[in-house]
């Protein structure tokens, strides 16, 4: 192989492309791999944290777009008189105890509320609600998506929630009267 102007120049040019590209790889880059899945994902906080806040008082994260996250909640009897809530999502996983506390696409965990009162910070979709947190009444139970860094997850200025509304009706049989004793006259034996 003879070195000639356009040899060197293209060598040069291949030599400057492999020096970009693994600087790239080292960290430096936008995406890294996300695990064991192996999907993308950002290293660096994503959308945009607005001074709006929840009724919690957490800050919100703008996730706009057609993949913004969502969440779907229903909430079932179960055969143990409590009840079985089922959480669907869409563009969204919830992250592993431990996960590193900084926004990332798409990830995070799911707070469950009763009537505006948090009773379960969820890494799953499916949780039973003890009968004693829902008495008797109508109540709103309500999921709503934060980023592992503590900020709510919002589209258009409002947290990505969703509520499901349960009566609790008194099922069980009224108790039978029992015999006043004050107007029982004592049996005497004889």
């Amino acid at each position: 192989m003879s070195w000639t102007k356009g040899t060197r120049r293209r060598l040069a040019a291949l030599a400057v492309g492999l020096v970009f590209a693994t600087a790239g790889c080292a960290g430096g880059g936008t995406a890294h791999s996300g695990g064991a899945s192996g999907e993308a994902v950002s290293p660096s906080p994503v959308g945009k944290e607005s001074s709006g806040t929840d009724d919690a008082g957490r800050h919100l994260r703008e996730a706009g777009g057609k993949d913004a996250p969502k969440v779907a909640v229903e909430v079932t009897p179960d055969s143990a008189d409590g009840w079985d809530v089922r959480l669907t999502f869409r563009h969204f996983r919830v992250s592993t105890p431990g996960a590193r506390p900084t926004a990332v696409t798409g990830r995070g965990l799911a707070c469950l509320f009763v009537d505006g009162r948090r009773v379960a910070r969820l890494r799953t979709p499916r949780y039973r609600l003890p009968a004693r947190l829902v008495p008797h009444g109508t109540h709103h139970v309500t999921a709503r998506l934060y980023a592992d860094d503590g900020t709510v997850w919002a589209v258009h200025g409002k947290p990505v929630q969703s509520t499901a509304d349960i009566t609790v009706s008194d099922t069980r049989p009224p108790a039978s009267p029992r015999p006043s004793t004050a107007n029982t006259a004592p049996v005497t034996g004889g």
